[in-house]
């Protein structure tokens, strides 16, 4: 019941945000989490270019599914985990062939600056006494959520330290909780970490990609869009060399000039 209203609450507000986008001929944007720290770049560079007006809304991929499924007035969807796109693309909700995989994401484990936790020993710094609470995104509906809990399990360390996760609504929350002193380490994405914010706050070291399935996320045009010229425009603008570039830089895999990730 209370999951149903949350649904109905958000849909609410896209409703009446989508009335003020369509005033000011915006196009509304559902983007992963981890996208927050280039996103907003993205976006300023796109609209000086364009004059075309994106509204950005950053959270849990799982999440925007449910919210988009049940009718939130989205142009664009931009998931870390391709496999939410595809099942809207099997349920006829996105506009055909606008599909596209515009990175891999990855995990690190974040420590605040003064922690005497080194993240360069793997997640097995984890078990120090010292370390009380873990911050991860939430595994039911948020990518990296996911990815944190198969690394842990692949290392063989889950069922010692389920007890100290601490679960962020997404994996920004879950970022924000190390950063400001609410858990003591982080299973994060290194797009974050490498936040000026972030990076100036704590140290960190990138988890084995074995570890953990590939972060394959991708993005696309929702067939309920109201503006598909400008949401085509703004998911075209996402393949410009300066745009993959400045994505690469916040650690992001890129696809190549072939289209392909590499």
């Amino acid at each position: 019941m209370m999951k149903k209203l949350l649904l109905v609450a958000a849909f609410c507000c896209f409703a009446a945000l989508a009335s003020v986008q369509a005033s000011a001929q915006e196009i509304m944007v559902a983007a992963a989490a981890d996208l927050s720290s280039v996103f907003p770049q993205v976006a300023e560079k796109f609209e000086k270019e364009t004059g075309k007006k994106v509204t950005l809304n950053f959270g849990s991929s799982g999440q925007f599914l449910l919210q988009i499924e049940n009718g939130a007035p989205f142009d664009v969807f931009f998931s870390a985990d391709v496999q939410y796109p595809q099942r809207l693309e099997a349920e006829g909700l996105t506009q055909a062939g606008s599909m596209y995989k515009y990175a891999v994401g990855k995990l690190v484990l974040y420590v605040p600056k003064g922690s005497a936790v080194d993240p360069s020993q793997g997640l097995r710094a984890l078990l120090s006494p010292g370390v009380k609470k873990i911050a991860i995104a939430n595994p039911q509906h948020a990518p990296y959520g996911r990815a944190a809990v198969e690394a842990l399990k692949k290392e063989g360390l889950y069922d010692a330290l389920q007890s100290k996760l601490v679960l962020g609504e997404n994996i920004s929350q879950a970022a924000q909780f190390v950063q400001s002193g609410s858990a003591d380490a982080g299973i994060v994405a290194l797009s974050l970490a490498l936040s000026p914010a972030m990076k100036s706050a704590g140290r960190f070291a990138e988890l084995s990609a074995s570890s953990y399935t590939p972060l394959e996320q991708a993005a696309v045009i929702l067939k309920s869009s109201k503006d598909k010229a400008t949401a085509a425009l703004f998911l075209d603008y996402i393949r410009k060399p300066e745009i993959v570039s400045l994505m690469a830089q916040y650690g992001f895999v890129v696809p190549s000039a072939s289209g392909k990730l590499k």
